[in-house]
C-alpha cells in the first residue's frame, strides 16, 4: 500500500485521475465522498447514486461540491463524466452501465439490492469494491466466480476490520510466519440488543439504529469474520466463535489458545470483548525455525509458540480510496473468497418467534447472526442470515434457536436466493478450497 500514494500522484500529474462511482450515500458513503474529493489527489468521485436523491446530493455538498448534475440515463451520465461534471442519480444501474468509470464503490449494506448492483457491474466489466460484508458473507463465493469469468475484481475494502485483518495477515505471512488466528476486538457483544436499546448511541453519532444494533448484537462481526475465513482458508472453532471476554492486552491472550488445535483446524477466526488495544484487529502466528524464534524473542514478541501482531485501529472510510487504487492501478485484491465458502452466518432467533410473522432485517428486533461452518450450514439446511429478511415463519421458533429453510417461506423472485442456490450447487459439501481454486 505504500506505493499507492506515488501511483496516484503520477495519475494526478498526468491529468488522468482514477474515476470512481459510488452507490449508497449513507453515513459511510458521505465519509468516502469527502475523503476522495478532498484528500486523494489522482482520484475523482465522478458520480453518486442513492435511492433517495437528496442523500446523493448531500454526499457532494458536505464535501464542498455544490449543484452536481442530476442524470436519468446512461447517456446523460456519460456526457457529464466526459465534461468533468459531478453527477447524481437515483438509478444505481446507470453507474454500472456507464463508460468512463474505472471502479464502483458499493456502500449499500443491502443483500438483495447489493446482489443486483454487483451482478450488473460485473456484466458491464466494472471492478467493484464492496463495503458490504453482509452480501459477501452470503453469496460472495459465487459472485467471485462471475467476476473472475468477466475478468474484473470484486473485493472488500481497506479500513473495515476484515480488510485490516487481511493486510495484517498478508504482512505476517510475508515475513515467514504461519498465521493461525485472525481476530477482531470488540467493546460490546450482546445478542439481544435492538434498535430501541441502541437508539441513543445511533443518534449521538448520526448513524442508523439498525446498523448500530448489528454491531452490538454480534451479527456484523459474524459477517466480518466469516469473510475473513473465506479469504484465508480458516474456519471457526465452534458455532458463534469462541468469543472470549478479556480486559487485558491482546498480547497476553496468546496463552489462551491451544496451538495444536489451531493447527489441526487450519487456523480460525475469532473475536474478543474488552481487550486492549481496541477497537482493532490481531493475528496470532507461529514460526517453525528456532533461529527465527530466537530473534522474535529478542524483538520483544516473546518465546512463542504463538506470536501476537495487531493493528490498534480501523479507519473505515479513510482507507477505502486506497482499495480503489489497489484494484485499478495494481489489480490487487484486498479481500476476496479463495473459492468455496468455509464459514457462513446463520439466522438465530433473538426472541420467541411465532408462525406467520415476517422476519425483519439485520440489526432489528427478531434475529441475530452467528458464524457456522459452511458444511454444517448446508447439511443441516440452516437459513443464512443474509437471506432472513422478509421470510414468513411457517412454525414457532424458540429464542436462541437457529432457523432452517424448513422454518420459513422465502419471498418470491429474489436474486439473492437464486445466487445462493447456485453457490451451494457450484460448491457442494466436501469440495475444498484447493479443489475449486484449480
Amino acid at each position: 500500500m505504500i506505493i499507492v500514494d506515488q501511483a496516484l500522484k503520477a495519475r494526478q500529474e498526468a491529468g488522468n485521475p482514477v474515476k470512481v462511482g459510488m452507490i449508497g450515500a449513507g453515513f459511510m458513503g458521505r465519509g468516502i465522498a469527502n475523503q476522495i474529493i478532498n484528500s486523494v489527489p489522482g482520484m475523482e468521485l465522478v458520480a453518486v447514486s442513492n435511492r433517495n436523491l437528496d442523500k446523493a446530493q448531500r454526499a457532494y455538498s458536505e464535501a464542498g461540491i455544490l449543484n452536481p448534475k442530476t442524470v436519468s440515463t446512461v447517456g446523460e451520465l456519460e456526457n457529464a463524466i466526459a465534461h468533468g461534471e459531478y453527477a447524481v442519480c437515483e438509478d444505481a444501474m446507470l453507474l454500472c452501465r456507464a463508460a468512463g468509470i474505472d471502479a464502483l464503490v458499493e456502500v449499500t449494506g443491502a443483500v438483495e439490492f447489493g446482489a443486483h448492483i454487483v451482478m450488473e457491474a460485473i456484466n458491464h466489466r466494472k471492478h467493484v469494491i464492496m463495503m458490504n460484508a453482509e452480501l459477501d458473507g452470503t453469496i460472495g463465493s459465487i459472485l467471485k466466480v462471475y467476476a473472475d469469468k468477466a475478468g474484473v475484481i470484486l473485493t472488500a475494502c481497506d479500513g473495515d476490520q476484515p480488510g485490516v485483518e487481511l493486510n495484517l495477515y498478508r504482512f505476517v505471512k510475508s515475513i515467514g510466519l504461519t498465521p493461525l488466528l485472525c481476530g477482531n476486538i470488540k467493546g460490546l457483544q450482546d445478542p439481544y440488543r435492538n434498535p430501541t436499546t441502541q437508539e441513543a448511541f445511533a443518534k449521538r453519532w448520526g448513524q442508523n439504529p439498525s446498523m448500530v444494533t448489528s454491531f452490538a448484537d454480534g451479527t456484523k462481526i459474524s459477517f466480518e469474520q466469516a469473510i475473513v475465513a473465506n479469504a484465508t482458508g480458516m474456519t471457526v472453532a465452534k458455532r458463534g466463535m469462541l468469543g472470549y471476554d478479556f480486559d487485558g492486552h491482546v498480547d497476553e491472550m496468546t496463552k489462551m489458545y491451544d496451538v495444536d488445535q489451531l493447527k489441526e483446524l487450519g487456523g480460525i477466526v475469532d473475536y474478543v470483548v474488552g481487550t486492549k488495544p481496541g477497537p482493532g484487529v490481531f493475528v496470532f502466528a507461529t514460526h517453525d525455525d528456532p533461529k527465527q524464534r530466537h530473534y522474535l524473542n529478542l524483538y520483544k514478541l516473546g518465546e512463542g509458540p504463538l506470536y501476537s501482531f495487531y493493528t490498534p485501529y480501523h479507519l473505515c472510510h479513510f482507507e477505502v480510496p486506497l482499495s480503489v487504487a489497489r484494484v485499478v492501478l495494481f489489480a490487487d485484491y484486498v479481500l476476496t473468497p479463495l473459492g468455496a465458502p468455509l464459514v457462513d452466518v446463520v439466522t438465530t432467533a433473538k426472541i420467541d418467534l411465532k408462525a406467520g410473522e415476517i422476519l425483519d432485517g439485520i440489526g432489528d428486533y427478531m434475529t441475530y447472526g452467528q458464524c457456522e461452518k459452511s458444511d454444517i450450514t448446508q447439511t443441516q439446511n440452516l437459513l443464512p442470515m443474509g437471506l432472513a429478511e422478509g421470510c414468513r415463519l411457517k412454525r414457532d421458533v424458540s429464542k436462541d434457536a437457529v432457523l432452517t429453510y424448513d422454518d420459513v417461506e422465502l419471498p418470491a423472485g429474489r436474486l439473492c436466493d437464486k445466487l445462493r442456490a447456485e453457490q451451494n450447487a457450484y460448491f457442494p459439501v466436501g469440495k475444498t478450497v484447493a479443489a475449486v481454486a484449480r
